[in-house]
């Protein structure tokens, strides 16, 4: 359907979402993977949980070494549920959005392998679909091969958001921050650094980032709009 705007007379088109159909459409997070952009006339933005898990998992990956990892993304209701019980295709989306906590399935770790193959067979998730409008949280639980302490994890977290590949794009908070208070702000993923956790001093460990599902991804959007317009230019 993309390619309709390219006969219409754009010259680019970029899908706000994953991409669907049998032609592969290349999936660009701004900040991980964009310089990987080659001139193709339809791109894809990902997904907003993608935009916020992937940025995490190549720090994790590049620095201390991902050997598996489940997500889980609590995510606010979205048009693909039914305001009230309805019949459709996925049983649990057609509950009550506003009154229900919903278990759905989530592309995001498959996704997320697509763009850091380095990853493919690592990773797997799922989605938790919650009665608010706004505001998303993913729970990143890794096995790394590396042990850094929690303190060590945290300041590398600051360290890409501050100064970092992943500044702009990676964020992170020390405040004990709910959902309504991340809305608006402009970044992929803001790493919640009081949650982080450690088992027994081991290599097993919970990552929390929030995300503002619409207006951190439409920020994402625009840099990769505005990355296309300059290198292309």
């Amino acid at each position: 359907d993309a390619a309709a705007h390219l006969e219409a007379g754009a010259s680019k088109a970029i899908i706000s979402a994953p991409p669907k159909g049998e032609d592969p459409v290349k999936q660009i997070v701004y900040g991980v993977n964009h310089n990987e952009y080659a001139g193709e006339d339809v791109i894809s933005n990902a997904s907003c949980t993608t935009n916020s898990v992937t940025p995490v998992a190549k720090l994790l990956d590049d620095e201390f070494g991902i050997e598996s990892g489940l997500l889980t993304t609590v995510h606010a209701y979205t048009g693909s549920q039914a305001l009230i019980d309805s019949p459709m295709s996925k049983t649990r989306r057609g509950r009550a959005a506003a009154e229900n906590i919903v278990p759905t399935s989530t592309g995001a770790a498959q996704a997320t392998t697509k763009i850091l193959p380095q990853l493919e067979g690592k990773l797997d998730g799922m989605a938790m679909r919650v009665p608010v409008p706004n505001g998303s949280i993913t729970e990143l639980v890794v096995s790394l091969a590396q042990t850094p302490s929690v303190p060590e994890l945290n300041d590398s977290f600051r360290a890409a958001a501050d100064t970092g590949p992943l500044a702009g794009v990676l964020g992170y908070t020390d405040d004990e921050v709910v959902s309504t208070d991340i809305i608006g702000l402009p970044f992929s993923t803001t790493v919640d650094l009081r949650s982080t956790n450690q088992v027994n001093d081991g290599g097993l460990y919970k990552i929390l980032t929030w995300y503002d599902n619409e207006f951190g991804f439409s920020n994402r959007m625009l840099d990769v709009a505005r990355f296309i317009i300059k290198t292309d230019s």
